[in-house]
């Protein structure tokens, strides 16, 4: 996993960095095994209170290495498409294939994760960027849904994700056109959460910002921005108010007032404690 994903743990903020910048950071089996192997151990690594994904090089991610399309040809050729039916087809992580969950993984993570996207993004590692709550993006970062380049569809949670950020019209033009836009052009899409000269360096700022918040809110309300995205208002009102019960009165709420009014820098305890 290491030779294709590198994480360096700083004061509760994970820096991963897709390590294959020979190759543009593309996606091979070893790349979305590291993906879903990463993310997995980051759902439950203690203390975490933010993560930054990024890539290593001249880009984040080209999409899926040529030597996929190449299998693909080849499997195409000999009629041999039931290992592809088999490994697509599989919902092996809840309501997720394998290549699906390399991306939604993030979304899985209870802090807050971060894409610092440069160079290129295209297709699968378009996607991938999506995964993440938060977009930093170079102004002149080159995206696309490339996958009607190569006669396919987005099939790594893209139209799951798509919709939550871009207007219908949007995506359709995109996914069946494949036309290459830039991280400027992504912001007023909404694609793009920030466009910044220095992508890794303004998430990694923000990420230590979050860091220094009280990790059980912070938590909260990751937890309540993925019931904002499916449920109705009664369940969504309800669970405002679950979430707030919860850490109402605990002691890094009271820290948070605390350091407010003293004018300091807070020191929260990972231990969450009711009110």
């Amino acid at each position: 996993m290491e030779q294709r994903i590198r994480i360096t743990m700083t004061e509760g903020v994970a820096d991963v960095r897709l390590n294959r910048p020979d190759k543009m950071n593309a996606l091979d089996q070893s790349m979305f095994d590291a993906l879903v192997e990463t993310g997995s151990r980051l759902a439950t690594q203690q203390g975490l209170r933010a993560v930054v994904i990024s890539g290593e090089g001249r880009g984040f991610c080209a999409g899926l290495d040529m030597g996929r399309f190449a299998t693909m040809a080849e499997h195409a050729e000999g009629g041999q498409a039931s290992a592809t039916e088999l490994r697509l087809g599989t919902r092996s992580h809840g309501i997720a294939n394998a290549s699906q969950y390399a991306v939604l993984v993030w979304q899985d993570i209870p802090v807050p994760v971060i894409a610092a996207v440069h160079g290129v993004a295209f297709g699968g590692g378009f996607q991938l960027a999506l995964g993440a709550d938060i977009r930093f993006v170079a102004p002149d970062t080159k995206m696309s849904v490339m996958e009607i380049k190569w006669g396919l569809v987005p099939d790594m949670g893209g139209m799951l994700l798509m919709p939550k950020l871009a207007r219908g019209d949007v995506i359709r033009e995109l996914t069946f056109s494949g036309r290459v836009f830039s991280g400027t052009e992504a912001m007023t899409m909404g694609f793009a959460t920030r466009v910044c000269e220095e992508p890794y360096s303004a998430a990694m700022a923000f990420a230590r910002e979050i860091a220094g918040k009280s990790p059980h809110a912070v938590r909260a309300g990751k937890r309540l921005m993925k019931v904002m995205e499916t449920a109705d208002a009664a369940t969504i009102l309800r669970a405002e108010s679950e979430e707030q019960i919860r850490v109402i009165g605990s002691a890094n709420q009271k820290e948070a007032v605390m350091a407010n009014i003293q004018k300091r820098v807070p020191n929260f305890s990972e231990v969450e404690q009711g009110g």
